[in-house]
């Protein structure tokens, strides 16, 4: 046979034996020319279009991935930010701390000075939005207080903060630890 010979022409195409098995086999429908060549474009540009897609996912995922590591840089980055601009205002009452132990003043005068500490520090949390829990005289709110006993008193109303043992903190309505105090019983109050 000649060359020209084994080339395949396109009538001649068969169909492929894995996709014709278990089926009567049909003689092959004649194809011409321009529709073999219009089915071999049309495959072209199918693969052409599948590399471009597999190629945009290749970018979206790695965009993704850039994404990801950005935000969790940006998050490190503002909680650093958030959290020296706290200890910033934290300082000045460390350094007044560092001078009172270095004080040799009178224990009054020494008293003095750390109350004063204690003022200060109070304002730097108030600035942060940060108060107390009320606690003393106030009735008992298992979700603001702690309750670490119970004292016997008639002067205050059953069920009523009678002592503060540490003072809770909410920043804003948050709580951020519970008061830890003891609850008043009052007998009167139970009996009647």
């Amino acid at each position: 046979m000649t060359e020209q010979e084994t080339e395949l022409k396109p009538q001649e195409v068969a169909v492929d034996e894995g996709v014709a098995q278990g089926a009567e086999e049909k003689p092959a429908d004649p194809v011409s020319r321009e529709e073999f060549d219009a089915l071999a474009a049309e495959l072209e540009k199918t693969k052409t279009e599948r590399d471009q897609l597999l190629d945009r996912l290749a970018r979206m995922q790695a965009e993704f991935d850039n994404a990801r590591k950005r935000a969790e840089r940006e998050k490190v980055e503002f909680r650093d930010i958030a959290t020296g601009n706290v200890v910033e205002q934290f300082l000045p009452v460390l350094d007044n701390f560092e001078l009172a132990l270095k004080s040799t003043g009178t224990a009054e005068q020494l008293r003095s000075g750390v109350e004063l500490i204690v003022k200060q520090m109070e304002e730097v949390l108030k600035n942060m939005q940060v108060n107390p829990v009320p606690a003393v005289g106030n009735e008992f709110d298992p979700r603001h207080h702690e309750a670490l006993g119970t004292v016997e008193r008639e002067d205050l109303p059953d069920q009523h903060v009678a002592e503060e043992i540490r003072k809770g903190y909410k920043i804003r309505e948050r709580l951020l630890r519970p008061a830890l105090v003891r609850v008043a019983s009052n007998p009167k109050q139970v009996n009647e």
